[in-house]
């Protein structure tokens, strides 16, 4: 699996990382947004809708609380996760799991919460701060290594 790796030195990078990956992201792809509370995973997943719905100034709200929000966009159905909150895998069943795998594009903050439910073919990105900005660690489908 490739493995891809480079700074994001402020907001406006991992803006222009979701807009690149919106462009390149199909129907059953799903993409697993790890790091620390404040990396920068829900910044990232606001930057794929937007540009995925071709809206700058759509309203992405955080699903901390829902758990999941859906958008019916020009590049398909998204699915947006945020698994901070789930206590057991089995719990994304209740939240629309395998209707978002089936036909949809998964964004998932969190995605260590679902353990064994995670297809072996997801674009992990991996997000970090570093110094004054961030860094970004692609793992997954070469299509998403030249940024």
């Amino acid at each position: 699996m490739p493995t891809f790796s480079f700074p994001l030195p402020d907001e406006a990078a991992t803006e222009r990382l979701g807009t690149a990956l919106a462009g390149r992201l199909r129907p059953r792809d799903v993409v697993g947004m790890a790091g620390g509370l404040g990396a920068g995973k829900t910044t990232l997943a606001r930057a794929i809708l937007r540009a995925a719905a071709g809206d700058p100034a759509l309203v992405v709200p955080s699903p901390t609380f829902t758990l999941v929000e859906v958008y019916d966009t020009p590049r398909g159905v998204f699915w947006h996760f945020d698994l901070y909150r789930l206590e057991v895998p089995e719990q994304a069943f209740e939240l629309g799991w395998e209707e978002a795998r089936a036909d949809g594009i998964a964004l998932v903050e969190w995605p260590e919460r679902l353990a064994g439910q995670l297809p072996e073919d997801l674009l992990m990105v991996t997000l970090s701060i570093e110094g004054d900005g961030r860094r970004a660690i692609l793992e997954g489908d070469a299509r998403f290594g030249d940024f």
